[in-house]
């Protein structure tokens, strides 16, 4: 079972990583109702290295991107689901809207995200705080038809 960290906490928890010689991969996302897609999507993601670290947007930073009545589940809800994971080692909660101060902390040697992403159209501060740290970024592909949007219209209907 994974842990959930402190964002304060995540400096020292990346320096044990790499004097480990783990390698670190790293995603982030709101991961409200959490549906057999993105755990697929976790599972592959922590293939992909040693240790596996989400950083989870807040509550407020959810409702910023997905309007209101979002998010369903609580940022303490929903990082202590996604630690339960057994692919996921490490979660974050940040506050803002995108990763980009988390991804500086992080320092990933490896970032993705999900196939719902071109690489060519993620966050250029986010891509450029992963290259500062000598990293990677791949967008792995989605497990078609299931998306937390579909969950909510099914429920709605």
């Amino acid at each position: 079972m994974g842990r959930v960290l402190s964002v304060k906490a995540l400096g020292d928890w990346r320096r044990g990583e790499k004097s480990a010689g783990r390698r670190v991969v790293v995603t982030n996302g709101c991961f409200d109702l959490l549906h057999v897609g993105h755990v697929r999507f976790l599972q592959e993601a922590r293939a992909l290295g040693d240790t596996l670290l989400v950083g989870l947007n807040g509550d407020d930073s959810v409702r910023e991107l997905k309007g209101a009545g979002r998010p369903v589940n609580p940022e303490a809800d929903r990082a202590e689901v996604l630690a339960a994971l057994g692919c996921v080692d490490a979660v974050v909660v940040f506050p803002e809207k995108r990763a980009t101060r988390f991804l500086e902390a992080a320092q990933p040697d490896l970032y993705v995200k999900g196939g719902d992403y071109r690489a060519e159209d993620l966050d250029a501060d986010e891509q450029a705080a992963v290259k500062k740290a000598g990293g990677q970024v791949k967008v792995l592909k989605l497990t078609p038809g299931k998306s937390t949007s579909a969950v909510l219209a099914k429920v709605k209907t």
